[in-house]
């Protein structure tokens, strides 16, 4: 298995869910994954997360990568993706980490100092480059590929490749400058080469495989919260070939015709003219999306998945939709100045008549009871690790509050639980479980928490927020 090529690999694991596959494939790129997720988050903690969501990513949409996906690019992508989801999440915190702190394990001492300069610029450097420059560099200078190498991978001769590469180090240095880090080609090039590569942590890699195996059932909360999320924004496009969608619209204000360029990446997107633009999908072979600051474009999103970005409802099984509310997928653009939530918030009312707004509902909840106080799993511990870490069938928590299980409880049984242990110390868990015969990983769960932790999970009916989603009266 370690000589078969990656699509080799995916495709064994998409026919057969393969864990031997699949662990190959993560050994092969966890380093990269890694390390662009670590810059552009600028800490461990959420670099896991990233890593987590990405190859959990892979694992769902495996069976769906064409022949000639270069997946090195494709996970690049993916890399860059889910950690911009993850900073829009937590914007406040991460826009500081990333501009003020990065931290790299420097490998060759001679480009220490040119590394320390570049190393808080370069993902946002790299974004700033064509889609097929990125892979090309990634492949070249993250992987050390050779440029014979490189351009056998990407199906260009390498003279063509050397001139890209030139080209795309030439930009960089440009983008650089711009930022007030003066570097040389040849120093960008070499600090990039020798740096920008970490290890993953060793145990990351068997954690990760049997997570991504299991689809992401007993990953972190907070990984499959960014997997579900970065699904439904990510680009799908290929790094050798480039999806174009073209479509002539008329304006609303004008009868002059504008092309529309629906590729989904943020330089593209920059290109479009001032518009918004909701329709029923024309790419029925690809769902994702790409944004650019406050622009945004989706391909192939269900009515649910729309009204969900528009009002951010407190979860995605926390919506009330109308009986008779319209199938489909559409198509989503917004180019212009301002808040693409409100954009989109009015083009659901003019299009679908529909409104939306929270409200307290009754709802099938679980209630989270202590039924055994001296159950054994329960172990308090004096310090507030906050840790969480995802096995197949064993999930762990470190120095962690019992809100951290209930949250994780919440994402397995896609089913709001509401917290009534009143237990409030840190405790170590180690959450356990094997389904028999045609049982639910969800019910396994929940019957092994009495033994184990002296929880019980009972169902009731209560009222909760809800995002209530309304027809308007016309």
């Amino acid at each position: 298995m370690p000589d078969a090529n990656d699509m080799d690999l995916v495709r064994e694991f998409a026919r057969h869910n393969s864990e031997a596959a699949f662990t190959e494939l993560v050994r092969r790129h966890i380093n990269l994954v890694y390390s662009v997720a670590r810059r552009c988050t600028g800490n461990d903690g959420d670099a896991h997360d990233v890593t987590q969501a990405v190859f959990i990513i892979l694992a769902r949409k495996a069976a769906g990568l064409r022949e000639k996906t270069l997946l090195t690019g494709w996970l690049y992508e993916t890399t860059r993706f889910a950690a911009a989801r993850l900073l829009r999440t937590n914007a406040r915190r991460h826009a500081r980490e990333q501009e003020a702190y990065m931290q790299s394990t420097l490998n060759d001492a001679d480009h220490s100092a040119i590394w320390e300069k570049l190393a808080p610029h370069l993902e946002a450097a790299m974004s700033k480059l064509a889609e097929r420059d990125r892979a090309l560099l990634v492949l070249r200078f993250y992987e050390n590929k050779s440029g014979p190498e490189a351009a056998a991978l990407l199906g260009i001769r390498e003279d063509a490749a050397h001139k890209r590469v030139a080209r795309a180090i030439e930009k960089l240095r440009k983008v650089f400058a711009q930022r007030g880090v003066t570097l040389t080609t040849t120093a960008i090039a070499g600090a990039v080469s020798a740096n920008s590569i970490q290890a993953a942590p060793v145990a990351l890699v068997k954690t990760i495989s049997i997570i991504a195996v299991a689809k992401g059932a007993a990953a972190t909360a907070s990984a499959l919260i960014l997997a579900k999320g970065t699904l439904n924004f990510m680009a799908w496009a290929k790094a050798k070939t480039t999806i174009l969608g073209v479509s002539v619209l008329l304006t609303a204000a004008t009868t002059t015709a504008i092309a529309i360029n629906w590729e989904l990446n943020s330089k593209a997107l920059d290109k479009n003219p001032p518009t918004i633009i909701l329709r029923p999908t024309q790419f029925l072979s690809m769902t994702g999306g790409a944004s650019s600051g406050n622009k945004l474009v989706l391909k192939n999103q269900s009515l649910r998945m729309l009204l969900a970005m528009a009002y951010d409802p407190p979860a995605e099984y926390r919506m009330v939709l109308p009986s008779d509310t319209r199938n489909g997928h559409f198509d989503f653009m917004f180019t212009q100045s301002g808040n693409f939530t409100d954009a989109l918030k009015n083009e659901i009312k003019k299009q679908f008549g529909l409104v939306a707004h929270r409200e307290t509902r009754q709802a099938n909840v679980l209630l989270a009871k202590v039924i055994n106080s001296n159950a054994p799993g329960l172990k308090i511990v004096s310090t507030n690790e906050n840790q969480q870490i995802g096995n197949f069938r064993d999930v762990v928590f470190k120095g962690a509050p019992i809100d951290y299980l209930i949250s994780w409880l919440e994402a397995v049984t896609e089913t709001p639980v509401i917290n009534q242990t009143g237990l409030t110390n840190y405790y170590d868990i180690t959450v356990k479980w094997k389904p028999r015969a045609g049982q639910s990983e969800a019910d396994a769960i929940r019957q092994t928490l009495p033994d184990q932790f002296g929880i019980q999970l009972v169902p009731t009916n209560m009222p909760i927020e809800m995002l209530v989603v309304e027809k308007m009266n016309r």
